[in-house]
């Protein structure tokens, strides 16, 4: 009997922290496709979950970071989805590959076609940025989302280091060390390139030595068998002058 009281309490306690923890899971986050280097360019995806039970998500509007601009914002096309690419002038130009941008993209925004994301379903709508900053290893998005209801939850708190999550956090994107030029591979390739270029000329150079070699053994063969054979009419000349003497 204890047992069975025991078992019961235990699923109610555990029913109670899923309910509870549950909502801390389903908020919109960020995630890239892979990794996210820094100074690179990576595709990252929005994930949205729909957190009601009675309303469908119908926008999501997300803001880029200010403090790192990022030169290039491309949204791939999700089935279902109008979406909006707003710019904004940059109080401090940025250099990309020597050309001067004093625009980037400030907000995306989707909007749903029809019913959008329904109850118990999520959807992702995946983008690709870049460069990615190299003097931070995060970049915060914050975010809206509207409900069919007019709700709007907003997904602005910066979680921070240290502390519980807060309740409603914004995406945040971790990045990685930067990745690797790979100039030493290329010059190691380059070096075995020289090296099996020196190999095939000495093999190719000994070859002809050896086809030259043969020929000059060739040539004082025919030089013999021609010497033995001049020879050979000359005393056969001399013979048959000897006959018609006689």
């Amino acid at each position: 009997m204890k047992a069975s009281r025991i078992a019961a309490a235990g699923a109610v306690a555990g029913a109670a922290v899923l309910a509870v923890s549950s909502p801390c899971f389903a908020h919109v986050s960020v995630q890239p496709e892979g990794e996210a280097a820094q100074g690179g360019y990576a595709v990252v995806g929005f994930k949205v979950p729909n957190e009601r039970d009675n309303a469908s998500t119908t926008k999501l509007e997300v803001t880029f970071p200010s403090d790192h601009p990022l030169s290039s914002v491309l949204p791939q096309p999700v089935e279902g989805w109008d979406i909006k690419v707003t710019k904004s002038r940059l109080a401090k130009p940025l250099e990309v590959h020597g050309k001067k941008i004093d625009e980037a993209v400030t907000k995306v925004t989707w909007t749903a076609k029809g019913e959008g994301i329904k109850p118990g379903f999520f959807q992702k709508f995946p983008v690709s940025v870049g460069t990615l900053p190299e003097d931070t290893d995060q970049l915060v998005f914050k975010a809206l989302q509207t409900y069919s209801s007019k709700e709007v939850v907003r997904w602005i708190e910066v979680p921070q280091e240290g502390q519980d999550e807060p309740e409603n956090p914004a995406p945040v994107l971790d990045l990685t060390a930067p990745a690797e030029d790979g100039h030493g591979h290329g010059a190691a390739a380059d070096d075995k390139a020289s090296d099996d270029a020196e190999k095939a000329s000495a093999e190719t150079s000994a070859a002809s030595d050896g086809d030259s070699g043969g020929t000059d053994t060739t040539a004082r063969v025919l030089g013999v068998v021609g010497i033995v054979v001049g020879a050979a009419g000359v005393a056969y000349g001399v013979l048959a002058g000897r006959r018609r003497t006689a």
